[in-house]
């Protein structure tokens, strides 16, 4: 993987009983420096199947010395966390991409209105930590579903203060989230990511409410889930490539030593999106980045999170 940075486990420490927080420190030299908001790919390597998942950077930027992840535990997804958590200990070694940020804070706002649920939280860490350093107005709240799985809701609160508000499920505490919508100054910029219903409502909420889209930023902790197997084949080499049940399109084809162009791999980014020259079956998009026409043409594809219920398509490679 190009620009793949080695780095060795340095601390894990359990941040909620889901949780686990990864110190990642450099074998040579010094960490590229990140903002908030960014994140990292990190390649693992299960015996002889590699994977690669995206994590925000929770630590402050500014350290070169070191990045920070937060994992929580997927017991039905496709095995990456399940690895971090059971499998990966202190003095292991692991590679990073350099930190990428789809989803920064925008400098122009008056004041930054951060919404998080459950381990949508991550980003705002650091993000809370920027903008902490830099004196800016913000103001984080964030919803969990107790206050002992809310990783990092007492250091937050710690941190800054009344600029911090918790709401906790089992204590029949929600977001109140048509308030904090109508009562932001003007320019007032708005950050939320969370689960997909999170997501929606704040998007939706903040739109009747007559916010500029370009006011409104999210980001979607989305990844591939595992489905049925398929087969892939390319067109232009004849190659056939079996997308077994518990990996991605995209991770066949990485396996496969196919080059295909990824960053989010979380279907947001639309840096991986693959013509479709055929498909026996039927794609099951599950990206945020494709229109509901480019979907439904069945022409282009997100192998990074979709793949397809039938026997395989063809894809312009």
């Amino acid at each position: 993987m190009t620009g793949a940075i080695p780095v060795r486990i340095g601390s894990i420490v359990q941040e909620a009983p889901l949780v686990k927080r990864f110190r990642l420190e450099p074998l040579d030299g010094r960490l590229p420096d990140f903002s908030g908001g960014a994140h990292v790919v990190v390649t693992m390597l299960d015996g002889a199947r590699g994977r690669r998942n995206a994590y925000s950077l929770v630590n402050p930027p500014g350290d070169p010395d070191r990045y920070e992840i937060a994992v929580r535990r997927v017991a039905d997804g496709r095995g990456g966390s399940i690895f971090l958590h059971d499998r990966v200990r202190v003095g292991d070694i692991l590679t990073v991409t350099p930190p990428a940020n789809l989803f920064p804070l925008d400098w122009r706002a008056r004041r930054h209105l951060l919404i998080a649920g459950g381990i949508g939280i991550t980003p705002f860490v650091a993000m809370t930590a920027q903008l902490a350093a830099l004196g800016a107005a913000f103001e984080l709240h964030y919803a969990m579903r107790s206050p002992l799985a809310g990783a990092f809701a007492d250091r937050l609160q710690q941190l800054h203060g009344d600029a911090v508000h918790l709401y906790a499920g089992s204590h029949g505490e929600r977001l109140p989230i048509a308030r904090l919508i109508a009562d932001q100054l003007l320019g007032t910029h708005l950050y939320v990511c969370g689960p997909a219903r999170l997501i929606d409502e704040v998007r939706a909420t903040a739109h009747a409410a007559g916010w500029p889209d370009a006011h409104v930023h999210a980001e979607r902790f989305d990844s591939a889930r595992p489905g049925a197997p398929f087969t892939a084949r390319l067109a232009r080499s004849g190659r056939r490539i079996a997308i077994e049940t518990d990996e991605s399109l995209l991770e066949a084809l990485e396996r496969e030593g196919v080059a295909i162009d990824s960053l989010c791999r979380g279907g947001a980014c639309g840096r991986c999106v693959t013509s479709v020259a055929a498909c026996d079956g039927t794609i099951e998009h599950a990206d945020h980045y494709l229109s509901a026409a480019d979907k439904a043409s069945g022409r282009l594809i997100l192998p990074c999170v979709s793949r397809v219920r039938g026997d395989g398509l063809v894809l312009d490679l």
